[in-house]
């Protein structure tokens, strides 16, 4: 079956949807007025199914239309700010004879794609964008980029942007569907088994252009660069989305934000730990779809090295070479990454500080702060002392301390009070200044010591937490970082009559057990 009649199938198929709508709407129309001319009992089932059914689909198809789109990502660059990327752009869509696009952004994702915007069902177009993501730049070289950028100038070549504007509407308006008839489930069946024929065909649509749009790669940056290239950027969104899951979340912890994101990702990819990592990680077996958009890995780099090898002049720079000033060009990317409320309520941090922050913040303050109050609780005490805390042990009242933890959010665990008191003492270590996180681009956090030593007291705090008489041991050891009795781990509102004594902590030992 070729490209072609795929896509006048995908199309036909389109059509097919609308048409499949309209007559689910006829025939709720013909029921209910047949209801009105002539009731009868056991069509009236039929009738409102089919009715309800109707009005979810017209509805969905209404909010689709009406979904505008949104804000385009990214940093636009015009000539006049990077004249040497839009010089080679222009050069490379002569060479696979196509127009260029009328912009080019810079966007902070490990991909590069172009965009057409289209009137007629794709017949006429109207603005083109190209988007490069600033990863790239960071990972590929010159020629790596150029055997990229010609890759997506195939698709504008190829008039493959123009196909997939409609079919990627029709796409989602069928998701949509089929989403908007989970009330309806027979309705339902039959638009889901309609949309995976649909998805079956435009996608394998998709995969063939992606296979000729990368003739046009090979064309222009040769085979090695083009294979270069995929396997980079396979190694490359794996270790951008490493970065996202395991770095970038951490913003917002104690109000802070990354200093430099692309700083960071530059940082990650040049740990040797983490290069070993991702290679393994980008080296195992794609799993492969009919619903796929793109062919795998394997198969693409299989029918590169069947192309024929260009004639051409090796250009193994950095492809951040092709901007004026990439320091401008990152600033500028990140910056439109943060909403504005973020770029203004957010301060810049190095990643370091971020990371101490972000850490405390996830692991220890919570522990600290239920620990204090849940041994203020158990004990009567008038503010919340984390020596409270240690009483209740010694006074073998473990199990009510964890019950309080579990009034305070924490869940069920063999292991609780112990792991709630070893967070809590690594946070009072923190504190106290004696321990610190520390950031570290190969793998997790790690809690030092100032003489490098990592922090470890899951044992030692199991071993309190189960032996009442290791409480005294506790004490004496925290005292010789420097905690004192009347630690108090949280701020606490004045008290509301002041003329009533309050218990000292010297008189936590003394309570009633």
């Amino acid at each position: 079956m070729t490209t072609a009649f795929r896509a006048v199938l995908a199309f036909t198929l389109l059509a097919g949807f609308y048409v499949l709508v309209g007559l689910i709407v006829a025939a709720a129309i013909f029921l209910d007025v047949l209801l009105i001319i002539d009731f009868h009992a056991t069509a009236l089932k039929f009738a409102i199914v089919l009715t309800l059914a109707s009005g979810a689909l017209v509805r969905t198809l209404v909010m689709v239309s009406r979904r505008r789109e949104g804000e385009q990502p990214g940093v636009p660059v015009g000539r006049e700010h990077e004249p040497v990327l839009w010089q080679t752009v222009e050069e490379l869509a002569q060479r696979v004879r196509t127009a260029p696009p009328d912009e080019i952004r810079l966007v902070p994702e490990v991909n590069a794609a172009v965009s057409e915007d289209t009137r007629f069902l794709g017949l006429k177009a109207t603005r083109r964008r190209m988007f490069i993501g600033l990863p790239l730049l960071q990972t590929l070289t010159v020629d790596e980029l150029r055997a990229v950028l010609g890759h997506e100038l195939g698709h504008y070549s190829g008039a493959h942007t123009r196909l997939g504007a409609p079919v990627y509407r029709g796409r989602v308006s069928l998701i949509a569907t089929v989403q908007g008839l989970r009330n309806h489930p027979f309705v339902q069946r039959l638009f889901t088994w309609y949309a995976k024929l649909y998805l079956r065909v435009s996608q394998a649509v998709s995969r063939k252009q992606e296979l000729e749009a990368d003739r046009f790669a090979v064309a222009i940056g040769g085979r090695q660069a083009t294979s270069g290239a995929l396997k980079k950027i396979r190694l490359t969104a794996a270790g951008w989305e490493t970065y996202v899951d395991s770095y970038l979340t951490l913003t917002g912890a104690g109000g802070t934000r990354p200093a430099t994101v692309f700083g960071g990702f530059h940082a990650l990819m040049s740990d040797p730990e983490r290069q070993a990592e991702l290679a393994k990680l980008s080296e195992r077996p794609e799993e492969v779809s009919p619903y796929d958009s793109h062919p795998s890995m394997a198969e693409r780099l299989a029918a590169i090295e069947h192309l024929p090898e260009p004639q051409q002049v090796p250009d193994p720079r950095s492809a951040l070479t092709l901007l004026i000033d990439p320091n401008v060009a990152v600033q500028a990317v990140e910056q439109s990454m943060w909403s504005p409320e973020a770029a203004t309520t957010l301060r810049p941090v190095p990643w370091e500080e971020l990371v101490a922050h972000a850490m405390y913040a996830g692991r220890n303050a919570d522990a600290l702060h239920d620990l204090a109050v849940a041994g203020q609780q158990v004990m009567g005490a008038s503010r919340p002392y984390l020596d409270a805390a240690f009483e209740a042990i010694a006074r073998g009242r473990q199990a009510e301390l964890e019950a309080k933890l579990l009034e305070s959010g924490w869940n069920p665990s063999p292991t609780l009070l112990a792991g709630v008191l070893g967070q809590a003492l690594e946070a009072v270590l923190i504190q106290l200044g004696e321990a610190k996180w520390t950031l570290s681009w190969s793998g997790p956090a790690r809690l030092l010591f100032d003489d490098g030593e990592e922090v470890a007291l899951s044992e030692y705090a199991a071993q309190v937490a189960t032996n009442s008489e290791a409480v005294g041991g506790l004490r004496r050891w925290l005292g010789d970082h420097g905690m004192r009795h009347d630690y108090v781990p949280i701020e606490e509102p004045p008290a509301s009559d002041p003329a009533i004594p309050q218990p000292t902590p010297a008189d936590l030992h003394h309570l009633p057990g």
